[in-house]
């Protein structure tokens, strides 16, 4: 099932014996495991049929008691075990109790970071007799559509350069994106519009100076901003690491690559090829006027060479600020 399965299931009462919670992205983990902590019983009875159980701290002898008592005056009881993938003997020693649940138990296993083996009759009886979710990471691609889909469901809009930046700039950790978004619409009024000013404003990250205005001013060939924008980020290195800049740039520029070598330059196909939202296909399409194929493998080369001067390869005395000043000139003349 999915994580939008599940979720809707439960709203709906539909309740599994079994829930297999695993995989290396937390996020969805701690929030189906939330959902059910706060929401399968009433808060009356989870004193008596709500317990929670951390994998270092336990044993399997323990979770077997407690999975196969009864529920105090209720239809269910919930038992949650946190850590799990830190249990010794779980695949094993647990397979006779998931083989045959007990209906009136709610049993949830959040497994971390890791996977069980699929391979494995664990798994198989798992599946057969409860729930297994397997979260996963979310890719670079897909981490925008995410942002927008959160706050669509929170019932906020977010303009797209705003979902650039965030996506950007906090990375593929869901996570820590979801509680920034959270922050914001603590702050911001309800049902309303997520602006990059709104977001330099309560995140820090500024609507001007970011790398996704560099990688405009690029695509422009506006020497003049691109400079104020790499001026900046020498005087803020904390915020601007160079790694960073870098691995922003081969990006945007691998993209303009791939719009020079596909033959199918419909926007649909680029939205799909560049992998971005429909909103910036326009940009790519001005830039890619801007800079042939060579020149755009000029650049990646540049890129790789900075990124080893970076390091210290090839580098004696520069700082990171006249590294970037260098790389930026390069790029652009």
């Amino acid at each position: 099932m999915t994580y939008n399965e599940i979720i809707n299931s439960l709203q709906k009462k539909i309740y599994h014996p079994l829930y297999v919670l695993m995989g290396d992205e937390p996020y969805f983990i701690d929030q189906l495991t939330d959902y059910i902590a706060n929401n399968v019983l009433p808060e009356a009875e989870r004193s008596f049929n709500q317990t929670v159980l951390y994998g270092k701290d336990t044993s399997i002898d323990t979770i077997l008691t407690v999975a196969k008592r009864f529920p105090m005056m209720s239809a269910h009881q919930v038992v949650i075990i946190k850590e799990a993938q830190n249990l010794k003997g779980l695949e094993d020693e647990l397979l006779s109790y998931i083989q045959q649940p007990l209906k009136s138990t709610i049993l949830v296993i959040c497994y971390k970071y890791k996977t069980i083996d699929k391979r494995k009759k664990f798994y198989k009886t798992a599946n057969d007799n409860g729930v297994v979710f397997e979260s996963k990471k979310i890719y670079e691609n897909q981490l925008s559509p995410w942002i927008q889909n959160y706050c669509s469901a929170k019932k906020y809009k977010i303009q797209p350069q705003a979902v650039a930046m965030l996506a950007e700039y906090l990375g593929t950790e869901i996570g820590k994106v979801a509680n920034e978004l959270d922050k914001l619409m603590i702050l911001l009024p309800a049902e309303s519009s997520i602006t990059t000013a709104d977001i330099e404003k309560n995140i820090g990250i500024s609507k001007d100076f970011n790398v996704f205005e560099l990688q405009n001013a690029l695509g422009d060939r506006d020497v003049l901003k691109a400079n104020r924008i790499i001026n900046y980020f020498g005087a803020n290195q904390a915020l601007n690491p160079i790694p960073k800049t870098i691995a922003s740039l081969f990006a945007y520029f691998n993209r303009l690559l791939k719009y020079h070598l596909v033959s199918d330059k419909s926007s649909a196909n680029l939205q799909r090829v560049l992998g971005v939202q429909p909103f910036f296909v326009d940009s790519y399409v001005k830039a890619a006027k801007r800079y042939t194929t060579k020149k755009i493998v000029e650049i990646i080369s540049i890129l790789r060479e900075y990124d080893l001067k970076s390091k210290g390869v090839g580098n004696v005395s520069s700082s990171t600020a006249d590294l970037q000043r260098e790389m930026i000139y390069k790029i652009l003349h």
